[in-house]
This record gives structure tokens, sequence and C-alpha cells, in this order.
């Protein structure tokens, strides 16, 4: 495992130079393999958890669901205040910045994108609660790439620009996920889904977030900085890879195809479950064939 680690780290070196000493000894960003064993792991529960679930009874959740959206709420609107604030307080400069020109106020950005990046473990759990409730048909392409890819590649931008022009997607996706968390929490209580109106509208943001996204990583690229030029390349592709399939989900969603799918899975509004808000209703075929038909819980 240690030469397999030390081949890791001389070929990442090779490809992206040498990594950000800053971050050197923080939780998970030493070593690569933790994250990517994570990674297989989510992937594998993802196979075979509906399997394991297909003649067993679906689990309520509804209280953990409820502490859980809250913690996750509470976590995004602390990364996007901190996250606002670092940024006027370092004076960035929207069109390209460096990851070496704030001084000692990188840290502070480079501190909470640590927790950014550790979040994208914690929402693995949106995938399990599916499992856990039978919801099996929302874990759909985009949910699991989007969920999978977050993780890996947040490990890298850690390790090699953990701050400057990093912050900006950071900062729109923690705002988006106040949004999105606060809808999954109330959605789990029952007196409240009748008041639950803004689901449509955080899809709408997700998009608007990738767009704005690319703009500004463009402009590091027509204006250059220190920052490196191929970490902004690889980030517009990405943001592109994300709007096609987020495209793709929400003219499934709100077109009368997506509406007549929503009468046929009516808990699409819970969460283990947003599914018209985060990508949840085109699912993998393979997946919903080991879903039998059930009588709706009242939950």
């Amino acid at each position: 495992m240690e030469n397999f680690d030390a081949s890791l780290s001389t070929y990442f070196r090779a490809w992206l130079g040498p990594r950000d000493t800053r971050v050197k000894g923080w939780f998970l960003l030493d070593n690569y393999i933790p994250t990517l064993l994570c990674s297989v792991i989510y992937l594998l529960i993802v196979w075979l958890g509906p399997k394991y679930m297909k003649n067993k009874q679906p689990f309520s959740c509804r209280g953990i669901l409820v502490v859980y959206n809250l913690g996750l709420t509470l976590l995004s609107l602390y990364m996007f205040v901190e996250l606002v604030t670092g940024v006027w307080e370092s004076r960035y400069n929207f069109f390209c910045q460096g990851t070496r020109c704030a001084g000692e106020s990188d840290m502070k950005i480079i501190r909470v994108l640590w927790w950014y990046y550790f979040s994208k473990l914690i929402e693995f759990m949106d995938t399990f609660f599916f499992i856990l409730r039978k919801n099996s048909y929302q874990i759909t392409v985009l949910h699991v790439y989007h969920h999978a890819s977050m993780f890996n590649i947040w490990w890298f931008v850690m390790n090699w620009v953990p701050c400057g022009h990093s912050y900006f997607g950071a900062t729109l996706n923690s705002f988006i996920h106040v949004l999105m968390y606060s809808y999954y929490g109330l959605s789990s209580i029952p007196s409240m889904r009748p008041y639950l109106w803004w689901k449509k509208y955080i899809t709408q943001g997700q998009l608007i977030q990738f767009v704005l996204t690319i703009i500004q990583t463009t402009c590091g690229v027509i204006w250059p900085c220190t920052f490196p030029l191929g970490w902004l390349y690889f980030q517009i592709g990405y943001m592109i890879s994300l709007i096609i399939l987020f495209m793709n989900f929400y003219n499934e969603t709100y077109n009368k195809k997506g509406a007549s799918r929503r009468k046929e899975h009516p808990r699409d509004h819970q969460n283990g479950s947003v599914a018209t808000v985060n990508g949840h209703t085109n699912s993998f075929s393979s997946l919903e064939n080991n879903v039998k038909p059930r009588k709706q819980r009242k939950d």
C-alpha cells in the first residue's frame, strides 16, 4: 500500500506539480487512498444497496432526516458566510486570484474550503437515505456522477489550489445548499409539505450557479494571474458537463412527461429524496428493476 501511495504521489507531482504545503497533515489530505476508497465503497453501496433492500421493508428515517438536513443547512450557511467575509477581508480579485496573494488571510479560505471538501463525504448520505427508503429510482446518473466526482475533485483542489480562484464555485454552491437542505429538512415534516413551493427554483439556481462559475472562471483565462490555467480549463469543462446533465434533468422533470412522472411517484418531495431538486428523477434502469411495487407508506 505504501508503494502504491508513493507511486501515486510521484505521478501527481509529475502531472500537477508540487502540492501546497499549507495543508500538509490535514485530515484526509496527505494521502489520496482514503478518498478513493470512500468513493469506491460509495459506488459499491449504490450498486449493492438496492439489491440488499429488495425484499425488505423501507425505513422511514424521518427523525434522522430532519437532524441530518438541519446539520447540512447550518454547515452550508457557515461555509457561505465565512467564504464571503474571508474574500471581502482578503480583497480577492473577482477576475483572477492567485493562491498566494493574500498572505495569512488565505488560510481562512483554506480552512473553510477543507470543510467544503469534507461536506462532500457527508453528502454521500443523500444516496444512502434513498436506498434505505427504497427510493432507488431517484439514484440517477446525474446524482451519482455529481456526488462521487465532487469529493474526488476537491481532494485535488485542496492539495494544489486550496484558495484563490477556487473560492467562487464553493461559495455559490454553499448558498444553494442552504436553500436545498433546508427544503429537504422541511419536506421530512409532513405538515410542512403543502407550503414548500420553491423546489423548481432551487434547480434553476443550480443552473445559474454553473453559468456564473463558468463566467468567473473564464475571466481568469482572459485576464490570467498566478492561478494555474489548467485548473481553470478543467473547471469550465466540468461545469459544462453539469449544465448538460442538469438541463436534461430539468426538462424531463418540468415538462409534461416529468409531470406525469411525479404523479407516478408522489413521494418525490421527501429526502433521502427530493427528486425534483437535485437530479433524482431519471433513474438507472438496473436499479429501478430491483425495487418492487409497494403500498405507499403514510410517513
